[in-house]
């Protein structure tokens, strides 16, 4: 009877052992318990929904990359959710140079704004595995809409655009001008305005994105007031939506 006892408490004595032991702690970022620390990994609306100056961490995929100057970087960023700009994220040149169209990358900063421009500043970034490459999205009717806002930052095209004429510094009417007031040279900037169902918008060929060399830049400067042409490019917001153009063509 004793031995049954004692076999029956030791048993006991294992069992509440076993139950004392540390508890785990939550890791939101797999969703079970691991312990390894509290980084939640935000979806689109989660940080659109946060304040500026939270800190914020997303998933996302590279689609351009904007500049690299000293040490920093910017860069437009997709997930199938929604879109970042990553504004001067450290990162070496060798870094820069293979962050290609479409790699994944996990960013960790703090939610910005600069004259409407959400973005991400502050921030590091680590690479991780799988690839996207967001389709352009057909905004052209949401122009002139509170509804165009919701997919700032994302690829975009525009349909049937039809060129307006610009004012340059001297009073003459242009196609685009270099800088938005026209005071700029070859290598700058281009502006120039399009027009859809009778409201008049500003494009931009951003040239840290798409430089002298490349065809979009050589494509807009050979742009005629009347054209009607198809554009492409990321729905960048300052004051409104300023959208930075990589790809132009003739309307079918």
């Amino acid at each position: 009877m004793k031995k049954i006892l004692c076999l029956i408490l030791a048993t006991v004595f294992v069992l509440a052992f076993a139950s004392c032991g540390e508890p785990e702690s939550f890791d939101p970022i797999k969703g079970t318990e691991s312990g390894k620390g509290d980084i939640v990994i935000m979806s689109h609306k989660e940080f659109i929904a946060a304040n500026i100056d939270t800190p914020v961490t997303v998933e996302t995929f590279v689609q351009a990359k904007q500049s690299w100057w000293e040490g920093k970087a910017s860069f437009y960023t997709q997930a199938e959710d929604g879109a970042y700009f990553i504004y001067q994220m450290p990162c070496t040149k060798e870094e820069y140079d293979a962050l290609g169209a479409g790699t994944k990358i996990r960013v960790s900063g703090k939610k910005a704004e600069w004259s409407g421009e959400i973005e991400i500043a502050d921030a590091t970034f680590t690479v991780l595995d799988g690839n996207y490459v967001a389709e352009p999205l057909d905004v052209t009717a949401l122009l002139g809409t509170d509804d165009l806002a919701a997919h700032q930052n994302e690829c975009v095209s525009f349909k049937n655009m039809t060129v307006e004429a610009k004012t340059d510094a001297q009073g003459k009417e242009a196609a685009f001008l270099y800088n938005w007031d026209g005071t700029g040279k070859e290598g700058d900037d281009l502006y120039f305005d399009v027009s859809f169902g009778g409201n008049k918008f500003t494009f931009t060929v951003e040239s840290y994105l798409c430089s002298a060399d490349t065809e979009v830049y050589k494509a807009v400067k050979e742009l005629k007031v009347g054209d009607v042409v198809n554009l492409t490019g990321f729905l960048y917001w300052y004051e409104g939506p300023n959208p930075h153009i990589t790809a132009v063509s003739a309307a079918d």
